[in-house]
């Protein structure tokens, strides 16, 4: 549906190459961790592929560096985003190494609003 192969692939490659952040992240999403929502990982979705996606929630959870600060291609991300009928959210990468409980409760509170 939303994906090809050249995406799959790339996705395969990302889930081998995180990031600490996403590492660190992936620990606290992964098997229902997080208000018993399931997450997949580096999931393809249209044109793009997001960090951490909640099918239920409909939530794309994007972990995001400081060479995004400001990217007119973030933006255009998200506007696709939100015209597929998703939320995307941002976490800095800062913010998930740096206040793990802010990040978690950041993300848990999307959640519970889309719920």
């Amino acid at each position: 549906m939303w994906q090809n192969h050249f995406q799959t692939a790339r996705a395969r490659q990302l889930r081998q190459e995180m990031t600490p952040a996403e590492r660190l992240l992936w620990w606290h999403l992964r098997n229902r961790r997080l208000l018993g929502l399931k997450f997949r990982r580096q999931v393809p979705i249209g044109p793009y592929i997001a960090d951490f996606y909640c099918a239920e929630q409909r939530l794309v959870i994007e972990t995001d560096g400081g060479g995004h600060a400001d990217s007119a291609a973030d933006r255009a991300r998200d506007a696709w985003m939100r015209a597929q009928g998703l939320t995307p959210l941002r976490v800095w990468n800062t913010d998930i190494t740096g206040n793990l409980t802010g990040a978690l409760t950041r993300i848990a509170e999307v959640a519970g609003r889309l719920t």
